[in-house]
């Protein structure tokens, strides 16, 4: 498996947003700063697809919403590989968004500790 995160590994269609965030059967929890919603989509191509969030509300400048999202993506592509397999095993395709709810900046190391967080916690739900 890649390291890599490629187009297939990135949700884009707005028929499984719209699915994810109406309601359902998405499920969400937090881990501050970030929040998370998951969904079961069998019509996505990769086992795991990801979409991150900043809302403009908190932050207006796009070069600070574009360096979380940086941060989120790059902690996503590292701790991905667990939750992959499991899902892989499972034959199961999942979707998650990542949704920052802060005000202020936080280090990177620190998102991505909150991201591997995030990404065992689904883990544990999973199986």
């Amino acid at each position: 498996m890649t390291n890599g995160l490629c187009k297939a590994e990135r949700l884009h269609r707005k028929l499984i947003i719209d699915r994810m965030f109406a309601g359902g059967n998405a499920r969400s929890f937090s881990i501050y700063p970030l929040r998370i919603v998951y969904m079961p989509a069998d019509e996505l191509e990769a086992t795991v697809s990801v979409l991150i969030s900043v809302p403009k509300k908190r932050f207006k400048r796009a070069v600070k919403r574009n360096y979380i999202k940086r941060q989120v993506r790059e902690g996503f592509r590292l701790n991905k590989h667990e939750l992959s397999s499991l899902l892989a095993d499972k034959g199961q395709k999942l979707a998650v968004a990542f949704i920052y709810q802060s005000d202020e900046l936080y280090p990177t190391a620190e998102i991505m500790d909150k991201v591997r967080l995030l990404l065992i916690r689904i883990t544990e739900k999973m199986s």
